[in-house]
């Protein structure tokens, strides 16, 4: 989200929405930004579509949950 020093005057409701949200808020200042307001906790949360590895295996025929238990076997397979 973007908000002008105006915007945090007059609709401050608005830019805590978007730090409820976990969406960071550039301050700008005649149009170019001056700092940032990060909520509380750090990044912002992101969808797992987003991530770059996402899909990187779509002709994958096992089903992710078997193969996030292979992962995490231990190195012998005496289950």
């Amino acid at each position: 989200m973007e908000a002008s020093i105006i915007d945090l005057r007059y609709r401050m409701r608005e830019v805590l929405g978007a730090l409820e949200r976990r969406e960071r808020v550039k301050i700008l200042y005649h149009g170019k930004v001056k700092g940032e307001i990060v909520p509380v906790g750090g990044e912002t949360r992101k969808k797992s579509s987003d991530h770059p590895l996402f899909g990187m295996l779509k002709n994958e025929t096992e089903d992710p949950a078997d193969i996030v238990f292979n992962m995490r076997r231990g190195r012998r397979n005496d289950i």
